[in-house]
């Protein structure tokens, strides 16, 4: 049942009274001088953004390969291998058939015997179990930061964050006209969708890397709360 607000006003009248202000009706967005979150790499083409990646892959401890729609399902495979194989957890995601991965989406391995799990809203927390048991976790990002080497990820009844939040490694597929300059275009796009009336997902995962912590006396530690290791897979033309 949805929930409604009541008596609003009187409430935010009193709170204003209280501290001797004026209650604002309307509140203009500031219009700020100078917004160099707005032309840092705002110019640069697709090309220039992926060797910004590249770049920034070696500062988070993140590998990152390169490869077309035709070569994926041997660029994954080779990936899959040397984190040691399954079990795989993965998004129900049809992406993964238009990329060429459709043995995925029929839970079957290309190569060899790996046992392949895609999360089903039917079956509920069954799906948190699964991707907790997983040896590697595989999505598709959404959006890619080149700047800060950024995967985001929308969720949906589909798509559970725990596939890239619980399984030892990660791989992360990135489409690459995913690639944008930084969270400042991310924030624009995803401001336009709502704009546009578009369904927007409550959960939206912004994730750089394996997961780490310099919490502990200033020293990085990787795999503290998720995966230890984590590969980026960049798609030429998927």
């Amino acid at each position: 049942m949805a929930g409604s607000i009541q008596n609003r006003g009187p409430f935010l009248e009193t709170i204003a009274t209280q501290l001797g202000r004026e209650l604002k009706k309307e509140i203009e967005k500031p219009i700020w001088k100078h917004q160099p979150q707005r032309t840092v790499l705002a110019d640069a083409s697709k090309d220039e953004l992926l060797e910004v990646l590249r770049v920034q892959c070696e500062q988070i401890h993140t590998d990152i390969m390169e490869t077309t729609k035709e070569s994926l399902p041997v660029a994954l495979d080779e990936v899959v291998k040397a984190y040691g194989g399954g079990p795989l957890s993965l998004w129900r995601d049809e992406r993964f058939e238009e990329c060429g991965l459709s043995d995925l989406v029929e839970m079957k391995w290309p190569s060899e015997q790996i046992e392949v799990h895609s999360w089903d809203p039917f079956i509920g927390e069954k799906n948190i179990a699964r991707a907790e048991q997983a040896n590697i976790g595989i999505t598709f990002s959404d959006m890619t930061l080149a700047e800060s080497g950024t995967v985001v990820l929308f969720s949906s009844a589909d798509k559970g964050r725990s596939v890239s939040l619980l399984p030892t490694h990660y791989i992360a597929l990135i489409p690459k006209s995913t690639l944008v300059p930084r969270i400042t275009q991310a924030s624009d796009m995803i401001r336009e969708k709502l704009n546009n009336g578009e369904q927007v997902p409550s959960c939206i995962n912004f994730i750089t890397g394996p997961s780490n912590s310099a919490d502990i006396e200033m020293n990085l530690v990787i795999g503290v709360h998720g995966p230890v290791k984590a590969t980026y897979i960049v798609i030429e033309d998927c």
